[in-house]
């Protein structure tokens, strides 16, 4: 999809200072006998868990494991998608078993991405509880998933789109708000 008219919603020392917040109210809700791992969703969910993933490890004073998860095989629009899907690695190098979990997305918008994940998270074990962290919570949902630590809220109209830009892929970190029109967007 693209936007124009782009507005920045938030810029690079805002987008970090959301990422801190998650990481706090995530420590602050973690007792200290779980097991946490944290696992990023392509594409973007991975450099924000990889991030997020430091913040946790400093804060905690111990390791984390972080994986990366792809969802392509278990989205419910596979019909639908002309051609075969694009899939990605998944790299989960560590059992679930009992492990609470943190899912990584940059933003939640219907919850299908988020169904998927679940779905895909299953096929590598049953984890104690998963906890969904989101840097953009748009809003309007069609399941009933919703994040349990989220950077920022946003309740967009119509033809109103969301972008998350990381370093990592895009060049520069920002989140930007915008139109459906003339440039490429994530969400």
């Amino acid at each position: 999809m693209r936007i124009s008219n782009s507005d920045h919603i938030l810029d690079a020392h805002q987008l970090e200072a959301n990422l801190q917040k998650i990481c706090w109210e995530i420590m602050a809700s973690l007792r200290e006998e779980e097991s946490l791992v944290v696992i990023g969703i392509h594409t973007r969910g991975i450099p924000l868990a990889e991030r997020l993933t430091a913040r946790l490890e400093a804060g905690l004073g111990r390791r984390v494991p972080r994986g990366i998860l792809d969802i392509g095989m278990y989205r419910d629009d596979l019909s639908e998608i002309s051609g075969s899907p694009i899939l990605r690695s998944t790299d989960i190098p560590f059992d679930l078993a009992g492990r609470t979990v943190v899912l990584v997305d940059d933003v939640i918008y219907t919850g299908r991405t988020v169904r998927a994940a679940l779905d895909a998270i299953l096929d590598h074990g049953r984890p104690r509880r998963v906890w969904l962290a989101t840097l953009v919570d748009r809003g309007d949902r069609e399941l009933p998933i919703q994040p349990d630590f989220y950077g920022i809220r946003l309740n967009l109209g119509a033809g109103q789109m969301v972008s998350v830009r990381v370093q990592e892929i895009d060049g520069d970190d920002c989140v930007l708000l915008g139109t459906k029109g003339e440039q490429e967007i994530s969400h």
